[in-house]
């Protein structure tokens, strides 16, 4: 994925990486980390909390709030947001809204581990690392050491 990255965007320097609390957080690490090994320099590694933004506060109790932590202002900036599993999409459209708040960037692209299918929204990722066809029924955990499928709770 981070080969991708780095011949997609224009300007490698003008690149913020903003993981998604809290599955998007090590993955976005990650994917920090290798990209500077292959650009020779660091990136700029935010961490973004949609909890407020989220529209489905009414049919699901409200998560616990976590850390919220842009440390530039995203005005002209390519903005990366990176999260493990892309499911209906409301995650990223509440991450769209929540970016607002901290400039306007040039350009957002997204990037998962999975995805899964089953769009709610017209969301599709720039990067992604495993389709996987699941049902509704089924329960993905992904993170930096692999990938889990199992029976909703």
């Amino acid at each position: 994925m981070a080969h991708e990255v780095i011949e997609r965007v224009e300007d490698p320097s003008s690149v913020v990486i903003i993981g998604l609390q809290t599955g998007g957080v090590p993955v976005s690490r990650l994917l920090s980390d290798d990209l500077a090994a292959i650009a020779g320099h660091p990136f700029v590694l935010g961490v973004l909390d949609v909890a407020f933004y989220r529209d489905d506060l009414d049919r699901r109790p409200l998560p616990a709030s976590a850390v919220t932590d842009i440390p530039v202002d995203l005005t002209d900036r390519t903005v990366l947001v990176v999260d493990d599993v892309l499911f209906t999409g409301r995650t990223v459209r509440a991450a769209l809204n929540a970016l607002s708040d901290w400039g306007r960037p040039r350009e957002v692209q997204l990037a998962v581990l999975v995805d899964r299918g089953h769009r709610e929204l017209p969301i599709r990722p720039d990067y992604v690392g495993k389709n996987l066809p699941t049902s509704r029924d089924e329960a993905i955990v992904a993170g930096p050491d692999g990938v889990w499928i199992g029976e909703r709770e």
